[in-house]
């Protein structure tokens, strides 16, 4: 019992006070060097993948990139538009933002095809991610011409202004989550310890590992550009890992104090949590950031930034167990037994504290309902193990044929929630001017000495595209400074998102450009804007993804190879976790994919998965499993360490852990259920998927699949090398009776 993870409790427990002080020192130092550097936020070229990406870099060299945009319309409340006013109301719009340093230019106005609508188009200068943080000046000068003419609807959309609409959502909706999860969170705790202080303890830890965790990422983010998602999986993640690892420890100290029946201390309790379940955190730990690491190969900012704010966040939680945790329980066992010393607390709810400090029932004896409950719910893996494998496997395998359908696209502007108002006026734009609805930018770099040509055969490509129906007649060409890059823009009548949109693409990439500027010698060229954009980015990850996913399982394997030293069980976690994380996915394409769950959840289904969502739910999902595998096959190993028989030791070790383990679910379905609750689609689906995929990993795969393939593999479930061969980190087993 001399592991780092022993002394590092060891220390803490001798010296409580002074770790206390030096966890909020260290929570503090971070968020104080956060705050000082800053966030590094993720820069357009960060974001640039495919074909699209390497068009808009052309076009940026050239200067000729396109710049984000604003529309207003002008209309009347009723009735026909008034041509005074709205005269009027053009030309104070169109002073106001020429006046503006964050605009670039000011369009003339355009008229609907009805005449009722009057739009104004305002280019803002600078980098496109930038530009949500300029548009608050615009919609304020929107709003000054809206008051200045209350007998018109002047209304503003585009882009930036959607992008910010976006961003408060999102944080009106992490709020709204946190309402949520935290007071589950504690209630379940409640229901675990039967006292107030005790379910406090992991909360607290968690929140203060967020909080630290939030400020080390604005300090990583100068490594890793921040995509302006780590603070939504700090909190995801954060929460749900912070309360787990805690409860995992928690349990464990109680279960070793209500066994030694008084005849160790405080500080030895400690640190046999520390060598047995504070060793299972720091692998469970450790496995999760490997795991996530593997984001990192799938070369996107997105990914990178989850990759970042996930293992910080996780190595701060492991950190809070191993240090802060066990002085808090020090701090505690140590009152409690003053108390006892002093008699027994008058007050009943003293003395239910006191016991429930002490490990001991608040209502009821040891191995009541809880153990019924789980001797029951193990009976059929005990008595029928192949049987219930068998079973077990068929329903999961059974909702993986969804699968089948499955759809990945890139979740567009028109995902958007129509809760924002600026997506509404997105909407009626749209409506009244279906011919600007969506453009194309094909880019050419070619030697200036051929710029001649390049803009003939860009002539040339636009005729085709004005006789194709997918295109409008629009067509604008420009040449750089320095006659090595033009670009064309089109226009597409469709929206976004339309397989119009994606066939007009296909166009242009696969049958106009190689019959005209492709014919250039020594000539590139690309198409970007939104649509190339959405049609890219998936590609990008279906090319990553056999590189990451392969990652993925080895470093899976190899972990669970280096905590139990056995290749069945390493092959065995990879092939559970494969078949969870499938069935997961397969109950997210039944339900989003699809119209009748969308009452249920408050979404409007796009008939599609986000194309982020299937590597985040792997990756995840294949980390956190690694918790329950660490925690259920440590109990099993102790036991078969301490001389019990394998199946007995498969029986109880799981019947022990069971209870941990669904509790530390729930929590952690409850933190990814509260996503759910948000508005953004992609957001709700990485909160269901995760959630669907812990409860079914917990409730069937650990308390059927596993002990079910376990009781079958026997002892042949530690080749190549028996426990009994090996020396493990942790209590003497002839001291303490884990059977």
């Amino acid at each position: 019992m001399n592991s780092l993870t022993v002394r590092m409790a060891r220390w803490s427990a001798r010296h409580p006070w002074r770790a206390l002080l030096g966890w909020l020192l260290f929570v503090a130092l971070c968020l104080g060097v956060g705050s000082a550097v800053g966030t590094n936020s993720a820069k357009t070229a960060d974001y640039r993948v495919g074909e699209a990406g390497r068009a808009e870099t052309m076009a940026d060299e050239g200067h000729l990139g396109r710049l984000s945009t604003e529309q207003i319309l002008i209309s009347a409340r009723s009735g026909p538009l008034d041509e005074g006013p709205a005269a009027s109301a053009v030309r104070e719009l169109t002073g106001r933002m020429r006046h503006l340093p964050e605009v670039a230019d000011v369009a003339d106005p355009v008229r609907s095809s009805d005449g009722r609508v009057l739009m104004v188009e305002v280019s803002l200068k600078g980098e496109e991610l930038d530009a949500d943080h300029k548009v608050g000046a615009l919609l304020a000068q929107t709003r000054a011409v809206q008051r200045a003419h209350p007998g018109l609807l002047v209304q503003e959309t585009g882009s930036p202004s959607v992008s910010k609409g976006v961003d408060q959502q999102r944080d009106d909706d992490l709020a709204l989550s946190e309402k949520i999860s935290l007071p589950v969170t504690l209630v379940t705790l409640l229901i675990v310890f039967g006292s107030l202080t005790m379910a406090a303890v992991p909360l607290l830890l968690a929140l203060s590992s967020i909080a630290a965790a939030v400020g080390l990422a604005m300090v990583a983010s100068h490594l890793t550009p921040d995509a302006g998602v780590g603070k939504n999986v700090i909190l995801m993640i954060g929460l749900a890992v912070g309360v787990d690892y805690t409860l995992f420890h928690l349990k464990r100290e109680r279960e070793e104090r209500a066994r030694s029946g008084g005849r160790l201390g405080t500080e030895a309790l400690v640190e046999l949590a520390a060598a047995t379940s504070g060793r299972a955190v720091v692998v469970s730990g450790l496995a999760v950031v490997a795991s996530t690491a593997t984001l990192y190969l799938a070369s996107d900012v997105i990914f990178s930034s989850l990759a970042t704010g996930t293992i910080v966040v996780v190595l701060v939680a492991v950190a809070s167990s191993l240090t802060a945790l066990p002085a808090l329980l020090t701090v505690l066992g140590k009152r409690a037994e003053r108390r006892e010393r002093m008699g027994v607390p008058p007050l009943e709810r003293s003395r239910e504290w006191g016991r429930a400090v002490h490990g001991k029932p608040a209502r009821r004896p040891r191995g009541g309902r809880d153990g019924w409950l789980w001797s029951a719910l193990l009976r059929p893996a005990a008595r029928h193990p192949l049987a219930t494998l068998c079973c077990s496997v068929l329903a999961l395998l059974a909702l993986t044929l969804p699968l089948t359908g499955l759809r990945i696209t890139e979740m567009s502007r028109d995902t958007h929630s129509r809760a924002i108002p600026e997506m509404r006026v997105y909407d009626r734009l749209n409506a009244e001017f279906p011919d600007r609805r969506v453009a194309h930018q094909v880019v050419v770099q070619a030697p200036a000495s051929r710029s001649a040509q390049v803009t003939s055969e860009l002539r040339a490509l636009a005729h085709r595209a004005a006789a194709d129906p997918l295109f409008t007649d629009y067509a604008r060409i420009r040449t750089a400074a320095d006659h090595r890059t033009s670009t064309l823009e089109l226009r597409v009548p469709y929206l976004g998102n339309s397989p119009q949109a994606e066939a007009s693409l296909k166009h242009l990439r696969h049958d106009y450009l190689p019959a005209t500027v492709g014919r250039i010698s020594g000539a590139r060229y690309g198409v970007s804007g939104d649509v190339a954009r959405y049609a890219d980015y998936p590609a990008h990850q279906d090319g990553k993804l056999p590189l990451v996913l392969g990652a993925l399982l080895l470093v899976t394997f190899l972990m669970t190879l280096y905590a139990f030293r056995s290749v069945v069980l390493g092959v065995l976690g990879v092939v559970l976790n494969l078949l969870s994380a499938a069935a997961a996915l397969g109950l997210l394409v039944l339900v989003f994919q699809h119209t009748w769950a969308e009452g249920l959840l408050d979404f409007r289904s796009t008939g599609s998965i986000g194309s982020r969502v299937p590597l985040f739910l792997f990756v995840i999902l294949f980390g956190l499993s690694m918790d329950y595998q660490v925690f259920v096959v440590s109990r099993i190993r102790e036991a078969v360490l301490a001389g019990t028989p394998t199946r007995q030791a498969v029986v109880e070790g799981v019947r022990r852990s069971a209870s941990v383990v669904t509790s530390a679910a729930v929590i952690m379905t409850t933190v990814f259920v509260s996503f759910v609750f948000l508005h953004i689609i992609e957001m709700k689906q990485i909160g269901f998927v995760l959630a669907a995929a812990v409860l079914l990993d917990a409730f069937v795969v650990r308390v059927l699949i596993l002990p079910a393939a376990l009781l079958l593999f026997g002892a042949r479930a530690w080749w190549p090398v028996r426990p009994s061969e090996t020396e493990v980190p942790g209590p003497n087993p002839a001291l303490v009776d884990v059977g």
